[in-house]
C-alpha cells in the first residue's frame, strides 16, 4: 500500500487585476470602439460625466502623480447601486442641466462600434487558448505579420532573423494561429492556405487534399485531363473536388476591417512638416472626454450622507479616475510610439513608401521603455495621417533586407521597386522573373527569383505571359 503525505510545491503565477485587463483593452482599442467602451462606462459609473476636449487632468479630478488615496478594495452591491441611483436621479432633477450637455451624452449612447480588425479578432480568441506569457507573446507577434489576405507577410525564417525568436517556438506559434478564425490564417501562401481550411473540414485525407497539395498551378490553369492522368481518377471526379476547392476562401482575411477599404479611418496621430521638422501630433477631437462629477464630490462632503452611500461614491469615484488614467496613459503610448516612427522613418515620409526602412516592435518598445507586447497592443487598428497619405501603424513595422550598398530596404520598398519596374515595361515584351531580378540587382536589390514571383503575387501582378499588351 503506496503512502499518504503531505507534499509541498511552490509556484509562481501572474494574474491580471480587473482593472490592469481594463487598460489593456482601452490602450489596444481603436478609437471608435474607445467611444463604445466609454459609453459603457458612462452607464456604469454615474460619478463620471462627458467634458470639453481642452479638460486637464487636474480638472477631471486626477492628480499628477495618479495617487487616488482608495486602497480598499470595495465589493458592489447590486441592492445599494439601484438605491444609489434612484437617488441621484431624483438630486440630479433638481439641478439645472443644459440642453448641450443631454445631447453631447445621447450623442455617445448612439455611438457605433467600429468593425473589427484581423488582428483584435485572433488576439481575443487566445483567451481559450492554454498558452503560458513568452508563448503567448511570440503568438501575437506573428499575428502581427499578418498582411490584408490573412497570410504571413514573411517567411518564419525571415522573421526568426529579423525578431531574434528561435524557430522552434516560432512553428509552435504558427500552429496556434493557424488553429484560429477564420481557418486559412496564418498560411505561408495560397496552397498553404487551401490545405489549412481543408483540413479544418476533415479533408487531409481526399482527392481535394492531394489536389492542392501537389497539383495546384494545374488546377490554376484548368488541366483537369492532366491532374486526371497523375491521380489516375475520373474527370469527374477531378471536376466535383474542383467544385469543393473552388469554395474555400483564397483570403481569409478579407471580411475584416484593413488599410483601404471603405470603411471611414479617422487618424489617431497626424505628423506635418512644421520650421524644418516632422511634428506629431495626437488627434484627440474625436475622442470623449471625461471628468468626475462636481455634483457627487459635493455630496461626499455633504453632512449626512449616509455612509454605505459615502462608500459607494468614493469606489465608484476611484474607479472613474483609474478610467480617465488609462485613456491618458493610452494616449501617451501612442504618442511615443508615433514619435519614434517618425525619427526612423523620416526618408519615407519626405520621398514616399519606397524609402520605407525596415523597423521591428522591439527596437520601438527598446527605445521608449515599454514591453514589445505593449507596442503590438498600442498600434492595433491605429492610424497614422503622414504628408505621404494615411497609414495603419503596423504598416512602418516591416522585415527587409540591405542593398548592396549597405542600405537597409524594407520588404514594402522593394515590393515598390518592383511595382515601378513592371509599370516601365514594354507591353510587347514584358520581364520575366527572371528579368526582374537582374532588373534589381542592378538597382543593388538581390533576390532570388521564387521571392520576386512571391512578392509578385503579392501585388496581384500576372505573370509575363498574361500581361503581354496590358
Amino acid at each position: 500500500m503506496s503512502g499518504v503525505g503531505l507534499q509541498q510545491n511552490l509556484s509562481q503565477q501572474q494574474n491580471l487585476s480587473l482593472q490592469m485587463q481594463q487598460s489593456l483593452k482601452l490602450l489596444q482599442a481603436a478609437t471608435q470602439e474607445l467611444q463604445q467602451m466609454v459609453t459603457q462606462e458612462l452607464s456604469q459609473n454615474p460619478v463620471l460625466e462627458l467634458e470639453t476636449p481642452e479638460i486637464s487632468l487636474e480638472e477631471a479630478g486626477l492628480d499628477k502623480e495618479g495617487d487616488d488615496g482608495f486602497d480598499e478594495e470595495f465589493s458592489q452591491l447590486s441592492q445599494l447601486d439601484e438605491e444609489w441611483r434612484e437617488y441621484m436621479t431624483q438630486a440630479r432633477s433638481k439641478l439645472p442641466r443644459g440642453a448641450e450637455e443631454d445631447e453631447r451624452r445621447q450623442f455617445m449612447f448612439d455611438s457605433l462600434v467600429a468593425p473589427v480588425t484581423l488582428s483584435q479578432h485572433l488576439i481575443d480568441q487566445l483567451g481559450t487558448e492554454t498558452l503560458d506569457a513568452r508563448e503567448r507573446e511570440v503568438v501575437e507577434k506573428l499575428i502581427g505579420q499578418l498582411d490584408e489576405r490573412g497570410y504571413l507577410s514573411s517567411p518564419l525564417r525571415e522573421i526568426c532573423q529579423e525578431e531574434g525568436i528561435p524557430i522552434e517556438e516560432l512553428e509552435r506559434a504558427k500552429v496556434v494561429v493557424q488553429g484560429l478564425d477564420p481557418s486559412g490564417v496564418g498560411a505561408e501562401d495560397l496552397r498553404e492556405c487551401l490545405l489549412i481550411q481543408l483540413r479544418a473540414l476533415k479533408k487531409g485525407d481526399t482527392l481535394e487534399y492531394k489536389i492542392v497539395a501537389h497539383h495546384l498551378e494545374e488546377l490554376a490553369k484548368r488541366r483537369f485531363q492532366d491532374i486526371s492522368r497523375k491521380l489516375r481518377v475520373t474527370m469527374e471526379q477531378i471536376s466535383e473536388a474542383a467544385e469543393v476547392i473552388g469554395r474555400l476562401n483564397p483570403r481569409p482575411a478579407q471580411d475584416f476591417a484593413q488599410p483601404g477599404s471603405n470603411v471611414y479611418v479617422s487618424a489617431d496621430v497626424s505628423v506635418e512638416w512644421q520650421d524644418e521638422r516632422y511634428v506629431v501630433q495626437l488627434n484627440n477631437d474625436s475622442l470623449p472626454r471625461l471628468r468626475i462629477s462636481n455634483t457627487y464630490k459635493d455630496l461626499m462632503s455633504t453632512t449626512g450622507t449616509r455612509d454605505e452611500v459615502r462608500s459607494y461614491i468614493r469606489e465608484r469615484i476611484r474607479s472613474g479616475k483609474f478610467f480617465i488614467r488609462s485613456i491618458d496613459q493610452r494616449q501617451q503610448t501612442i504618442r511615443r510610439i508615433a514619435e519614434e516612427i517618425v525619427a526612423r522613418q523620416e526618408a519615407f515620409l519626405a520621398e514616399g513608401p519606397a524609402h520605407l526602412k525596415p523597423m521591428n516592435m522591439a527596437q520601438v518598445a527598446d527605445a521608449i521603455g515599454v514591453h514589445e507586447t505593449t507596442v503590438s497592443r498600442a498600434v492595433s487598428g491605429k492610424y497614422i495621417s503622414t504628408p505621404q497619405g494615411v497609414f495603419e501603424m503596423r504598416y512602418f513595422f516591416t522585415t527587409g533586407l540591405q542593398s548592396e550598398s549597405g542600405e537597409s530596404l524594407s520588404n514594402t520598398s522593394i515590393k515598390t521597386a518592383l511595382q515601378e519596374l513592371v509599370k516601365g515595361e514594354p507591353h510587347t515584351k514584358p520581364y520575366s522573373d527572371e528579368a526582374i531580378v537582374k532588373k534589381l540587382a542592378e538597382q543593388g536589390i538581390k533576390l532570388a527569383r521564387r521571392t520576386v514571383a512571391k512578392y509578385r503575387e503579392e501585388l496581384n501582378i500576372l505573370p509575363s505571359h498574361l500581361r503581354k499588351g496590358f
